[in-house]
């Protein structure tokens, strides 16, 4: 491809890429193809000469789009929100097209600082605590996910209460980790990568809410240090994926201080709620947290994946992390950031440059104003919920997520949800909460409107009988 076709064909794709997020509601929300029907539509072999690019753009419209599902439709309301939008999507083109690997300063050093310097606008706009900032002992950095965050946080975590041992010797057997069975999936997985293993996981009983329960978490605390056992590490969750619950995390991190315990909270999605001000209570107790992280490429409008991550010592994370090989010195090791010291990977991309493109171009006031749009219409949805008897919550109605299920039973939820899905007009997903089968609601959507909520609620509502 010449450098003029590739600029002839740049602009077709961003012309395509307009025109699905100009037209993605049109399509059903979820795909009808069964497994195995993409791949007989693909030749057996790559071709041995060019394709014309034209073909290769036509069959995105004729095998791909109809077997996606579309997390970017206004009636997506399944999981947590994935927006993208279009300074974002210019970002990850620039980077994409500069190529860089900010695996140290010296590789890229607009890629270090950038980074550095957009996470601190971060700690600034979330109203997060200042040992969070790289003006302090702490700092940010851009990990691919949340799942990334929690792992960074268990190995730095289990250095520090081992005194910096185990990475040595690999001995992890009297390390114990606590969270709630509401807790992501990826606290389990990450205590599994770092050699803890599932048994070390204690889940803490939850309230009536869901939340943590701090009294027993101090309980099973004491039963385990009786037993001779070592706990290093306590995750909270602000924001859980079932229900939105919200631990306590004053409660929590006095407990974690009193012990050594490291305290991660993890706000993958609710987290940046705070951009606006009147939401910065959930922050209350960030102070008492080692580290935490939050989604931008959930509720930002940043394409997946950027998720921010920060410690209140880097010096606890990079010295879990850091392996120093003679052919990655450089002239300026130890004097800047070298952020392959803060992640699993050593290779990097230049994902600050979408964050800085969307917080540049589409400006915090707006941000503030989406956010501000979706808690609306969730209240709504809970009200409506609320006056039609055939329903109930399983959870309390929190931020932009509903969880309600038919007072009719579980067969009947599940049916619900299951027709609902298959008219490919919305498309949630469910959980399970106290024993019951619910529906999630989560109303997340960049292009989202009232009439995309009304629309939805109007189809359970008719399915439901």
């Amino acid at each position: 491809m010449t450098p003029e076709e590739f600029r002839r064909h740049g602009h077709a794709v961003v012309d395509w890429v307009a025109d699905y997020l100009d037209h993605v509601e049109r399509y059903p929300v979820s795909s009808k193809v069964r497994p195995g029907d993409v791949r007989a539509q693909l030749p057996a072999r790559p071709p041995s000469s060019p394709e014309p690019f034209e073909i290769v753009l036509a069959d995105l419209d004729r095998i791909v789009v109809p077997a996606l599902t579309h997390w970017q439709s206004p009636n997506f309301f399944a999981y947590f929100p994935a927006n993208v939008s279009p300074p974002s999507i210019l970002g990850e083109l620039v980077s994409a097209g500069l190529g860089v690997n900010g695996m140290l300063w010296a590789t890229s050093p607009a890629c270090t600082e950038l980074e550095t310097h957009v996470l601190d606008w971060m700690v600034d706009l979330l109203g997060l605590p200042d040992r969070f900032s790289s003006a302090s002992s702490g700092g940010g950095v851009i990990q691919d996910s949340a799942s990334s965050a929690t792992l960074c946080a268990i190995l730095a975590a289990r250095e520090r209460a081992s005194g910096g041992t185990t990475n040595r010797t690999g001995t992890t057997g009297r390390l114990v980790a606590y969270a709630t069975a509401q807790a992501h999936s990826s606290v389990e997985k990450g205590l599994r990568i770092a050699g803890i293993g599932s048994d070390n996981l204690r889940l803490v009983d939850v309230d009536d809410s869901y939340a943590m329960d701090p009294a027993a978490l101090a309980r099973a605390l004491e039963c385990d240090v009786a037993d001779g056992r070592v706990p290093f590490l306590v995750v909270a969750t602000t924001g859980t994926t079932s229900s939105m619950a919200l631990d306590p995390i004053p409660a929590i991190g006095a407990i974690a201080r009193s012990h050594g315990l490291w305290l991660h909270v993890d706000a993958a999605m609710a987290g940046v709620a705070a951009i606006d001000p009147a939401l910065r209570w959930l922050n209350v107790g960030l102070e008492l947290a080692d580290s935490y992280c939050t989604n931008p490429h959930k509720w930002l409008g940043v394409n997946f994946d950027c998720d921010t991550f920060f410690v209140a010592d880097r010096e606890a994370l990079t010295g879990a992390l850091s392996i120093l090989p003679e052919y990655l010195r450089t002239a300026e090791t130890g004097q800047a950031i070298d952020y392959r010291d803060w992640q699993v990977p050593l290779g990097r991309r230049f994902r600050a440059l979408k964050l800085w493109f969307t917080l540049r171009c589409t400006g915090v006031a707006d941000l503030q104003a989406m956010i501000r749009r979706h808690l609306a219409l969730t209240e709504e949805l809970t009200a409506w919920a609320r006056e039609d008897g055939r329903f109930e919550l399983l959870a309390p109605a929190r931020l932009n997520l509903v969880v309600l299920a038919l007072r009719a039973g579980d067969d009947a939820t599940r049916e619900l949800l299951a027709r609902a899905n298959a008219t490919g007009r919305a498309l949630f997903t469910h959980t399970v909460l106290g024993g019951r089968y619910g529906i999630r609601i989560c109303i997340g959507g960049r292009t989202t409107e009232r009439r995309h909520v009304q629309a939805a609620w109007s189809l359970l509502s008719e399915l439901a009988g």
